[in-house]
């Protein structure tokens, strides 16, 4: 096992004396992967901005200037962030939203979640998640 250390103590991170911002882990190793660079992009910039409630009122212009990206790939990172239970978007607001639970992959490709999943192990056959 690899020991941690601070690599450079006098710059030790913390949590920013004005504003809030922050990423749960998770999104990297359970949601990103299937996500395009753009939606990736985009979740980043919304964690960074966002307020503690996950609120950031910044419009589709004012992003794709700040990501270099067009409007409407902003527009269409932000649906795919949407269609996955990452994001809120209700015009002007975008609410970066507590991660989903995990879903495991059933073998004829439907997703079930760990939740039914457990349900049915305990003798509990209700479906859905």
């Amino acid at each position: 096992m690899i020991e941690k250390h601070l690599l450079v103590p006098a710059r030790l991170r913390k949590p920013p004396g004005g504003g809030f911002s922050w990423v749960d882990r998770r999104f990297l190793r359970d949601h990103s992967a299937g996500l395009s660079r753009d939606a990736i992009l985009l979740y980043f910039f919304f964690a960074a901005v966002s307020d503690k409630l996950g609120i950031s009122f910044y419009g589709d212009t004012a992003i794709a200037g700040r990501l270099r990206l067009d409007e409407g790939a902003v527009a269409s990172a932000r649906d795919e962030l949407v269609r996955r239970d990452l994001v809120a978007y209700g015009s002007p607001l975008t609410q970066v939203l507590s991660l989903p639970e995990p879903r495991v992959q059933r073998a004829a490709g439907d997703a079930e979640s760990l939740g039914s999943i457990l349900r049915r192990l305990g003798g509990d056959r209700r479906e859905g998640p």
